[in-house]
This record gives C-alpha cells, sequence and structure tokens, in this order.
C-alpha cells in the first residue's frame, strides 16, 4: 500500500495520525473528519468546512504522544479558538510542530479500544476492549487471533467485563454491533495483508449515534 510504502522508504516507524486513519478508511473504517494543515488561515478555513467545535493536534509521525506533549486542543468553538490554539501548538518548545491535525470533535461518554499486534507464535491477533484512560488501568481488552470471522467479532463483545457499555447507554443508542464487527474483521485483515503493519492502536473509538468511530489512531511499522 502506498502509505506504507512511502513511510518505510524515509525510514519511518510509524505513520502519522492522519496517515494511520487513512489506511483505516481503506479497510472501511469509519474515521474522524480531518485535514493537515501548516498555516493559521489553512486551520480557520478547515475548521469551517469541518464544522465547530473542532479539535487542533500537533500532527506528525513523531508525535505518538500528543497528550503528555500538551498537543492537543479540545472543543474549539469559533475562528478565535482555532487561531489560539494553532499559535500554541505551533510553539510548543518540547515539540517541533510544523503541521497540525484539524479534526471534528466527537462527543460521547463511551471508548472502546480496538488493535492489532503480531505475536512471534500466533502471528497478527485483533484487540478489542475498554478504551481512554481506562485501557492499561484496567486492563479489560479480549484478543482473537486473525483473520476473524464474524462469529469470532462478535464474540469478542462477549468476553470484557465492561460488555454493557454496548448496550443502551445514559439516553444514547446501543452500539451498532454489525459494524463493530465489521471494524474488527478489518484490523485482522490488514494485519494479514499488510504484513508491514506491526501494531495497530484506536484509542479512543467513540460511538457517534450507535457507529463507531476512530478518533485516534496509531500504525506502528516493521521497517527491519
Amino acid at each position: 500500500m502506498k502509505i506504507i510504502e512511502e513511510a518505510l522508504k524515509r525510514g519511518a516507524k510509524t505513520l502519522s495520525e492522519y496517515e494511520s486513519k487513512l489506511l483505516l478508511a481503506e479497510y472501511g473504517i469509519n474515521v474522524t473528519q480531518e485535514k493537515v494543515v501548516s498555516t493559521e488561515d489553512d486551520a480557520a478555513a478547515a475548521a469551517s468546512e469541518i464544522g465547530y467545535p473542532v479539535v487542533l493536534k500537533g500532527s506528525g509521525e513523531e508525535l505518538t504522544h500528543k497528550t503528555e506533549l500538551d498537543l492537543i486542543a479540545l472543543n474549539l468553538r469559533d475562528e478565535n479558538d482555532v487561531r489560539e490554539a494553532f499559535k500554541k501548538l505551533t510553539s510548543t518548545p518540547e515539540a517541533n510542530v510544523k503541521e497540525v491535525l484539524v479534526q471534528q470533535m466527537v462527543k460521547g461518554d463511551r471508548e472502546l479500544v480496538v488493535g492489532l499486534t503480531r505475536d512471534a507464535q500466533f502471528g497478527p491477533c485483533v484487540m478489542f476492549g475498554l478504551g481512554g484512560i481506562f485501557t492499561e488501568i484496567l486492563e479489560d481488552v479480549s484478543f482473537r487471533v486473525a483473520p476473524l470471522t464474524r462469529w469470532d467479532a462478535m464474540d469478542m463483545m462477549e468476553d470484557f467485563r465492561a460488555k454493557k457499555i454496548l448496550d443502551a447507554f445514559r439516553g444514547q443508542p446501543p452500539v451498532d454491533r454489525e459494524v463493530l464487527a465489521d471494524i474488527l474483521i478489518a484490523v485482522g485483515k490488514i494485519g494479514m495483508e499488510q504484513e508491514k503493519v506491526q501494531e495497530i492502536d484506536i484509542n479512543p473509538m467513540k460511538v457517534l449515534d450507535g457507529k463507531p468511530v476512530a478518533v485516534d489512531a496509531l500504525v506502528v511499522l516493521n521497517n527491519d
């Protein structure tokens, strides 16, 4: 795939968040509306095109820990907010931010995680569970070896402790399990077809009107 080939040619160990989502979208996975920009005016134009509120993030393959570097500005409601956030992100002393990702703001209380890892014995394995800040704390996830059948994907949804989060929740509709199954199957397919993809981390995957949306994503490459 061209995105992966170009990243490997330049010696990248990861895809940027934007590139990671382009790869996911190629496999039919729903991702946030977003645009990479390099000027303040372009950021304002992109935000207007996407629709407020928006999120701004520092963009680049080397920026894999944006939260720790304070490179995320949430819930920006107008052009002034966007311009101020752009100036702040591009002047952060801890990171050389040349590009900024302008992204649709997806609200919602439910955060899931979907991932892929290559096991030395089993090969590509798909992971699914409770996302957001609780992923590492609670470790409430399930794994299956790729490729996944639809039965495998549905079974994963029953195989983690917080599975009730997929039901109707705080006035919100239940998660569309068929769409979620498609996502899990697609991630397994990436693992089977793209041998240079070492890991995938989609966290959080939020729920918008019952449909899962990849809000943040990181693809780790094997460029040995």
